[in-house]
């Protein structure tokens, strides 16, 4: 089949955040003209300044601006959203504004974590994912044309959480037995990933999952790769299942939220835990001249440049 992923304009909505700002990078990169909806406000003068050095076109707006949303809209493809979770819910009115534009040719709503309709979770995180759910619910009722992505573990973020290779330890925390797998993804794969299946049609109105073979690891896989790379042998230091199961339940929210998220993903699995459906689409099979960077090349990035502490894990 050919593949028609021609240049589109596309705008991108929580572009100065964490992962945001690596899909702009990776559309300017791919060709794409790119818009980055930005809080008049915003004190992140130093990534729009970026940004702008790059030829992006930053629209200063307010999320509850109906008009402007609309106008934004309307001058481009393909509307993907990063904004992060206390703003889940402010996607419905950039589904509103879709809507009332009529022109977009794909929407990608704020996803790329675990595949929130295919999961069972800790009730902390249930009530994270059901809204993300409802935000998907709200694109298939309005007929908008979508892509629903799970990217899965950010590598550098969760290698760094739970590694901590910049604090020179001999102890390193496993939750559970460390058996469990994960799907680990390098944030700049994930950008760039993701731009081109918003322009793919193979993807269109398609669930996508970021899960290569080469980065499906446990956590002792991990730290087996680890101890080889550095020549050091660490102490683990389990946390039992039911430690977490109970800090799930004891700790106010949203604090909850972390360990809960922890449990699914380190100790239940849930990011390799269920099998792709017909109508599921695995990332890397899509593009031959492309490839996900692998743990272990990730890991030997981490070697040389040790990153600062993940002090604020899951923010």
């Amino acid at each position: 089949m050919v593949v028609d992923n021609k240049i589109s304009k596309i705008l991108i909505f929580g572009g100065t955040g964490y992962l945001g700002k690596h899909l702009v990078r990776a559309s300017i990169k791919l060709g794409h003209p790119t818009y980055v909806y930005s809080r008049p406000d915003s004190n992140k003068t130093d990534i729009l300044d970026e940004f702008r050095s790059m030829g992006v076109t930053i629209i200063k707006g307010m999320i509850n601006d109906h008009e402007k949303l609309v106008m934004a809209v309307r001058n481009v493809d393909v509307v993907i959203s990063t904004l992060p979770y206390p703003q889940v819910f402010d996607q419905l009115k950039i589904v509103e504004a879709i809507k009332l534009a009529g022109n977009i040719k794909r929407f990608l709503p704020s996803d790329f974590g675990v595949e929130e309709d295919r999961v069972s979770v800790l009730p902390p995180f249930e009530a994270f994912l059901e809204k993300k759910r409802q935000i998907r619910r709200a694109i298939e009722e309005a007929r908008i044309p979508y892509t629903f992505i799970s990217a899965n573990c950010y590598a550098a973020y969760f290698i760094n959480y739970l590694l901590r290779p910049s604090e020179e330890k001999d102890e390193i925390t496993v939750y559970g037995s460390g058996e469990a797998k994960t799907v680990m993804n390098s944030e700049e794969d994930i950008g760039i990933y993701t731009i081109k299946v918003a322009t793919d049609p193979r993807t269109c109105n398609r669930i996508v999952i970021f899960r290569p073979p080469t980065n499906v690891v446990s956590q002792r896989d991990l730290i087996s790769l680890w101890e080889k790379k550095t020549g050091k042998t660490f102490k683990k230091i389990h946390i039992p299942e039911e430690e977490i199961v109970a800090l799930s339940q004891t700790l106010p929210d949203p604090d909850n939220i972390p360990v809960s998220i922890i449990h699914s993903v380190f100790i239940k699995g849930v990011t390799a835990n269920f099998d792709l459906k017909g109508d599921d689409v695995e990332a890397s099979s899509l593009y031959p001249d492309l490839r996900f960077s692998t743990v272990d090349e990730l890991l030997d990035v981490f070697r040389f440049n040790p990153p600062e502490p993940a002090a604020a894990a899951f923010e």
